[in-house]
């Protein structure tokens, strides 16, 4: 099996030999070159042709998102970025996964973190799932949605555009869905909810479904994007500026309102519970949920509970299987409506795939009909 050919882009001379030392030390990776900067990295792209590009973000010459923009739209490659755990440094990232990057991995201590060492094991992860999606990488326009969409993109809640073929149920390889949905019957005291998980590739995917929706969407949508401590707020920042609806990462106790989106802080689990008649944010710091913190299982875990209140999941892109087992308890508790997206537009095809084997998904669709869906469904 040949092995993958991984080029590595740092500025510190030392960061890029610990780098590829870590990286090498794995049997199916092989390092094939060094950049200092981000100009030496498009160059030595086109050269050597590698199967995935490590790149840190701040460097001389050329930084890593303008090398990035370059790369996506000349020569795409999947590309992990180096993050710091500054503002800034989250800023910066978030701009990175919008502009295709494939996923992140954070210096534990700067742009000079001799404890590197500690984040040796999600770094050759997700370069060997970065490898995975080579082939795969499409060009991506460098300002793609760097203002509001048009108001009238998507149209007034129940003037949706012309009819989108969605997949109905799950492929013909996987088991039919165990659990139909019988027909929602609205009551006028009966309240709204979307939960929504996804991980690697997220939030782009993000992006693409929260800047559809229009502003008087009549549900809160209560969000866990796998992503550390810090992160979070960034992501919600940027898609709050993008979007109509309003987008925030979530504070404990915060009431849920239709037209938000509310993000689960990275490092707390985020449940939604019931009280004196209203839906409720409670964040927590338990364990971490199959390595993650915050989980989509608890998110959905909690929803299963809630009464009187119309139901709405929806499963995206991201590594694993988080959020199938809430997902089934969901639908072994009430009555909920399942969205998944559909393989051919996942940056990673685990938790979807999950969920659609154990016959949870009511509806399959590529992520740019979600929203559409999403609004015909609530409507």
């Amino acid at each position: 099996m040949r092995k993958i050919r991984v080029l590595v882009t740092d500025d510190s001379a030392f960061m890029r030999k610990v780098i590829s030392d870590i990286l090498s030390a794995d049997p199916d990776i092989e390092v094939i070159d060094r950049a200092r900067n981000g100009l030496e990295c498009v160059e030595k792209c086109k050269q050597l042709d590698p199967d995935v590009v490590t790149l840190d973000i701040e460097m001389p010459v050329m930084n890593g998102l303008d090398a990035l923009k370059i790369l996506m739209n000349d020569h795409p490659v999947p590309t992990v970025m180096l993050s710091s755990l500054t503002r800034e440094g989250a800023e910066a990232t978030i701009l990175a996964l919008e502009l295709g990057a494939f996923d992140f991995v954070t210096k534990p201590s700067g742009p000079i973190s001799l404890d590197i060492h500690k984040v040796g094991d999600r770094l050759v992860e997700r370069v060997k799932a970065a490898y995975t999606t080579k082939g795969r990488i499409r060009k991506s326009p460098a300002n793609e949605r760097d203002s509001k969409p048009p108001a009238n993109e998507l149209g007034s809640p129940g003037k949706l555009a012309a009819p989108i073929r969605i997949q109905k149920t799950a492929k013909a390889t996987a088991p039919a869905p165990a659990h139909a949905a019988p027909p929602r019957v609205f009551g006028s005291a009966r309240q709204r909810l979307v939960v929504l998980g996804t991980s690697t590739g997220g939030p782009k995917a993000l992006q693409t479904v929260l800047t559809a929706i229009p502003a008087d969407f009549p549900a809160p949508i209560a969000i866990v994007q796998h992503m550390p401590a810090g992160f979070t707020k960034s992501l919600a920042q940027r898609l709050n500026t993008l979007s109509h609806i309003r987008v925030t990462e979530v504070e404990d106790g915060e009431v849920l309102e239709p037209g938000t989106a509310y993000i689960a802080p990275g490092g707390f689990h985020f449940e939604v519970q019931y009280i004196n008649g209203r839906l409720q944010a409670h964040l927590h710091q338990a364990e971490p949920r199959g390595g993650h913190r915050p989980s989509v299982d608890i998110l959905f875990e909690s929803a299963s509970h809630l009464t009187n209140v119309d139901k709405w999941a929806i499963i995206m892109t991201g590594m694993g299987n988080d959020g199938t087992k809430g997902l089934k308890l969901m639908k072994d508790q009430g009555v909920v409506t399942s969205i998944v997206e559909d393989e051919s537009t996942c940056v990673v095809y685990g938790m979807p795939r999950s969920a659609v084997l154990a016959g949870l998904a009511d509806n399959v669709a590529p992520v740019d009909k979600i929203p559409e869906l999403l609004c015909k469904l609530v409507h």
